[in-house]
C-alpha cells in the first residue's frame, strides 16, 4: 500500500491563502504549490482572476491561467461583503502564508491586511507583493510589467542603438515572484526558530533593479550608461548569434583569451587576428567593437549553421541555437528530461511546462487546473459553516 502513496514532497502541510491576480502572486504561489503547499486562491465569484478573461486559446480557457494556476484550489467568494472578508480572515487564521498582490492599502481596507491577520494568527507569514513597496512616493502608482522595466532601467539596456526595447516575457512579474517565493521560505525557516511570522514587502522595482548587474558599477566608476547593443553583449565580443549562410542564427560566447584563440584559430579559421592590436584583450575587443563584428558577421554569412555548429563542437566553446518556441517544446532535451507534463482542467487533459524544480526528495506535482469556485463550500464545510451557512452565502450571493 505504500507504494500507492503519494510521495511526500518539501511544502506538504504548508497552506497558503492567495489573494492574487494576473501573473506575479500567481507564479509565486504556484511555485510552492508545485513543491507540496495547498494554495487556496481567492477570486471574484462569477468573473475570477483577471487573467481568465485575457484569451481562449486552451479550447476556450485563457493560456496565461492555465499557466499560473495548476495545482491550486478556487475559493470564490466576495471580499467586500463582510460574511466574505469574515471567511477569509477565519481560513487565514489556520493558514501558513497570506499573499497579496492588490495596490498597497487595498487589503487593509478590506480587513485583510498584515496586521489584523497576524494578530489574530501571529504565526503567520505576510507577504505583499506591489509595483513600488508599500511607502515611498511611488506607493501608489500603478504598475505593469512594461512600466517597471522602463522604470528599473531593464529596457534602457535591452534593444539596438537607435531604439530600446522591452524584454518578450514579463520578466518583472517573474522576477519579483521568484523573490517573493524565497522569501516565504527564509520566513518559514526563520518561523521554525522563533514560531512567529513576519511582513515581506516585495517591490517589483527593487527587485528588476537588483538585476541590473554591472551596469551601476560601470556608472558609478566610469559615468557609463549602458549602451544597448542589440543581441550582443554590452562588454564582451564576439558574444551573441550570428547568422549563417543559410539563414540561421548561431549563438557563440567568446569570454577569454584561450576562448579567442580558439574561435580565431578552430572555428573562423582566421589566426592573423590573434596578432591584431585592435582584438588583444577584452576591453579591446569592445573598443573596437563595430569593426570586429561587421567582420564576424561577414565570415559566418561564408557557411550554413551545421558547418558553424561542428567548428564550434569541436573547439568546445559555448554555443547554441536561436530557437523558436515549437522548436523548444520539441527541443531533444527538453523531451529526455520529460519537461512537458499534462494537467486536469475543466476542458480535460492540457500540456503544461513543468517545474525546474527538480529535489531529489521532493517531486513537483502536476494536479488540476480549478474551474472558477469549484472548491468554494469544501473550503467553507472545512472552516466548519453548516450547510444553512452555506446556503445563506449563496442566497447573498457572496459565494
Amino acid at each position: 500500500m505504500a507504494a500507492d502513496r503519494a510521495p511526500a514532497r518539501a511544502l506538504d502541510g504548508i497552506r497558503i491563502v492567495a489573494f492574487e491576480a494576473s501573473v506575479a502572486a500567481p507564479h509565486c504561489s504556484r511555485m510552492l504549490a508545485d513543491m507540496g503547499a495547498e494554495v487556496i486562491k481567492i477570486e471574484k465569484p462569477g468573473a475570477g482572476d483577471m487573467i481568465r478573461g485575457w484569451d481562449s486559446v486552451v479550447r476556450g480557457l485563457a493560456s496565461g491561467f492555465i499557466w499560473l494556476n495548476w495545482n491550486k484550489r478556487s475559493f470564490a467568494i466576495d471580499v467586500k461583503h463582510p460574511g466574505g472578508r469574515d471567511a477569509v480572515r477565519r481560513l487565514a487564521d489556520r493558514a501558513d502564508v497570506f499573499l497579496e498582490n492588490f495596490a498597497p492599502g487595498v487589503s487593509e481596507r478590506l480587513g485583510l491586511g498584515a496586521q489584523e491577520l497576524r494578530r489574530r494568527n501571529p504565526r503567520i507569514v505576510y507577504c505583499s507583493m506591489s509595483g513600488y513597496g508599500q511607502n515611498g512616493p511611488y506607493r501608489d502608482v500603478k504598475a505593469y510589467d512594461l512600466l517597471i522595466q522602463g522604470e528599473s532601467g531593464i529596457i534602457a539596456t535591452t534593444g539596438y542603438p537607435d531604439r530600446p526595447a522591452r524584454v518578450g516575457v514579463a520578466i518583472a512579474d517573474l522576477t519579483s515572484s521568484m523573490y517573493a517565493a524565497l522569501a516565504i521560505m527564509m520566513a518559514l525557516f526563520q518561523r521554525e526558530r522563533t514560531g512567529r511570522g513576519q511582513v515581506i514587502d516585495l517591490s517589483m522595482l527593487e527587485a528588476m533593479a537588483s538585476w541590473l548587474g554591472y551596469f551601476p558599477h560601470h556608472y558609478w566608476h566610469r559615468g557609463e550608461e549602458p549602451a544597448r547593443t542589440g543581441m550582443r553583449h554590452p562588454y564582451v565580443t564576439p558574444y551573441g548569434p550570428y547568422l549563417a549562410g543559410d539563414d540561421v542564427y548561431v549563438s557563440v560566447a567568446v569570454a577569454s583569451a584561450n576562448d579567442w584563440e580558439k574561435f580565431c584559430r578552430d572555428v573562423i579559421r582566421r589566426p592573423e587576428l590573434l596578432n591584431d592590436k585592435r582584438f588583444a584583450t577584452v576591453e579591446a575587443r569592445r573598443d573596437n567593437r563595430g569593426v570586429l563584428e561587421k567582420l564576424i558577421e561577414e565570415i559566418f554569412r561564408e557557411q550554413p549553421h551545421q558547418e558553424w555548429i561542428e567548428r564550434l563542437k569541436r573547439s568546445e566553446l559555448p554555443h547554441g541555437l536561436v530557437r523558436g518556441v515549437g522548436e523548444v517544446l520539441a527541443h531533444p532535451q527538453i523531451e529526455a528530461r520529460k519537461f512537458i507534463h499534462e494537467v486536469d482542467s475543466p476542458v480535460g487533459r492540457v500540456p503544461v511546462i513543468g517545474s525546474p524544480l527538480r529535489l531529489s526528495d521532493s517531486p513537483p506535482r502536476f494536479d488540476r487546473v480549478p474551474d472558477l469556485g469549484e472548491d468554494t463550500e469544501a473550503i467553507l464545510d472545512d472552516l466548519g459553516y453548516t450547510a444553512g451557512e452555506i446556503a445563506e452565502l449563496k442566497a447573498q450571493r457572496v459565494i
